[in-house]
């Protein structure tokens, strides 16, 4: 077993030691939740990276990366977009002073607006902590060289993150972030460069990679890929505005001054690292792309089996075919074409499943490890390389820790806040709410395990969360703080129709797999159209128009969030 997994589990070990510690200082609801409204400037800009850069960049984006090369860039800049909107916001939301984002939704919208609110997040975050365990998974399998298998990966990432969230709530994760934060953008920065050098530079990327990689919309994108490089866009930049991982630290800031400082630090971090991340995957593809190819190709062929479009005696032929339909495609030049025919079909004897899954594992890369094989290549060069390489790691280690903390802690602030004590018990004890938050903690941590033991796609799972929540949340809470006409129909219809419309447009391809684009393909868009677009316009009419339709809020219902200036 490498090396490289126990300097993994002994910083875990470290971080857990850490959270111990913290957990002891944890006494109130303030001190869950919102670590006693205490963080300082520094504190808050590397828990709000850490927050923000998950598995979401280093696993599904950086797999994007690899598939469509410089346009996945779509994905990350929406939520710099949205961080610099956020900025204008800071001060009043934490001047606000709450919890959840519960809390302005009741004060605009009512208590039911604060219900179905935090359904949509509970759904959206649970997804959100399942593909970070999943995530953790491919690390441990990668670093420990395949001993450690990805199902099992994952269940001890669960473990580790479910233990620390509950030891010390927000203030295990936001003292976890800082060294967490630094070891990422340290990281990051000095990988780029690296794998840049190791892979050739940017003329062997242009020989090894397909012309595609270089678009602005990758053709792959979809049956319109202007559409669909727009809903990556939108989906992480309103997922941003209303994130209330975010809102939660703003809450937790000493003063409104030190939100809004590190917002603008944040904004810079976060390009950093989710554009240097893209550098990585770009040219670590490059670096390995005939085991990319063949990792898909291999599938390929093992889907056909398995819906019965060829049989296993036609292993051979199947690859073969796949092989040829990349060439045709351009995604190969001719030279990858005859050392991939060479890998995966001269003297290999194919018959069976057996042997094709062996050849998966022998020959093959999965593109959502692209940065982890990064950082071992890195790693393996030795002398400082091999600091670098350890670093980048622990990177991926840290994004995983610390984004699930955050996702997990926020649902079960919902349950607590805006259902449990908003719905059942108003009376309930400081000791008792902490308590039970501790197990809502154990309890969703174990669904998002159950989730991501049945998880076959990291980026199409981040991207349906991200979709469900940006239109559910943000409109109406975006418009309860900048918007006075907005009223309490027109959030309630916004929330609630936004919800169902996306779950029921992700639900199409199993149901009608023929609207699907591509045909039949449960991870496509119906009609070629992203779902993001019709259900965000539900959303946003719904708001606008039934505000217009019903009274006008009065000064009464507005003055928490629109106080008279003096």
């Amino acid at each position: 077993m490498s090396w490289y997994l126990y300097l993994i589990l002994g910083y875990l070990l470290v971080l857990m030691g850490f959270n111990f510690y913290r957990s002891f200082k944890v006494k109130t609801q303030d001190e869950m939740m919102v670590a006693g409204r205490s963080l300082s400037m520094r504190v808050m800009v590397f828990t709000l990276i850490c927050t923000w850069i998950g598995s979401g960049t280093f696993i599904a984006g950086a797999e994007y990366a690899a598939k469509a090369g410089w346009s996945s860039l779509w994905l990350p800049a929406g939520a710099w977009i949205g961080i610099v909107i956020i900025y204008f916001l800071a001060e009043k939301i934490r001047t606000f002073g709450k919890y959840t984002i519960g809390d302005i939704l009741e004060v605009r919208y009512g208590k039911f607006a604060r219900f179905f609110g935090a359904l949509a997040l509970i759904i959206s975050f649970i997804a959100i902590v399942s593909y970070q365990f999943r995530a953790g998974g491919y690390i441990l399998n990668v670093v420990s060289k395949g001993a450690i298998s990805v199902e099992l990966g994952q269940a001890m990432t669960a473990g580790f993150v479910i233990l620390f969230t509950a030891a010390a709530g927000m203030m295990a994760v936001a003292y976890t972030d800082l060294p967490n934060g630094i070891i990422i953008l340290t990281a990051s920065v000095l990988a780029a460069p690296v794998m840049y050098y190791l892979s050739g530079g940017w003329e062997a990327a242009v020989i090894d990679l397909p012309q595609e990689h270089f678009a602005v919309f990758n053709k792959d994108f979809g049956a319109h890929p202007l559409l669909k490089a727009g809903s990556y866009f939108l989906a992480t930049m309103f997922l941003l505005m209303g994130v209330q991982s975010m809102y939660q630290k703003f809450y937790s800031a000493k003063t409104p001054r030190d939100a809004r400082h590190a917002v603008a630090l944040w904004v810079v971090g976060t390009v950093v690292v989710e554009t240097v991340v893209v550098v990585i995957a770009v040219f670590a593809a490059s670096h390995f792309w005939e085991p990319i190819k063949e990792f898909e190709i291999i599938n390929r062929v093992k889907s056909q089996i398995a819906s019965g479009q060829n049989l296993t005696d036609q292993i051979p032929e199947t690859l073969n075919s796949i092989i040829n339909q990349e060439f045709s495609a351009g995604n190969i030049n001719q030279a990858q074409k005859e050392r991939i025919v060479n890998d995966l079909l001269i003297n290999q004897n194919i018959g069976d499943l057996d042997r094709l899954n062996q050849l998966l594992k022998e020959k093959a890369i999965d593109p959502a490890s692209i940065v982890l094989k990064a950082a071992q290549t890195i790693a393996d060069q030795g002398g400082v390389f091999l600091i670098i390489g350890l670093l980048l790691l622990a990177a991926a280690v840290a994004v995983v820790i610390s984004t699930g903390m955050n996702y997990l802690l926020s649902p079960t602030t919902n349950v607590m806040r805006d259902i449990y004590q908003r719905f059942i018990n108003p009376n309930a004890s400081q000791k008792s709410m902490v308590t039970l938050q501790k197990v809502m903690i154990i309890v969703f941590g174990v669904f998002a395990y159950y989730l991501a033991t049945n998880l076959t796609s990291v980026l199409e799972m981040s991207y349906f969360a991200y979709t469900i929540y940006g239109v559910a949340i943000t409109p109406a809470l975006i418009a309860a703080l900048l918007w006075k006409r907005a009223t309490r129909l027109g959030g309630l219809i916004s929330i609630i129709g936004g919800a169902l419309i996306t779950i029921f447009l992700k639900f199409t391809g199993y149901i009608w797999p023929s609207v699907m684009v591509p045909i039949g393909d449960p991870n496509g868009d119906p009609w070629g159209i992203p779902l993001i677009y019709p259900a965000l316009f539900f959303s946003i009419a719904s708001l606008i128009l039934f505000s217009y339709l019903t009274k006008a809020p009065s000064p009464a219902e507005l003055k928490e969030l629109f106080p008279e200036k003096e």
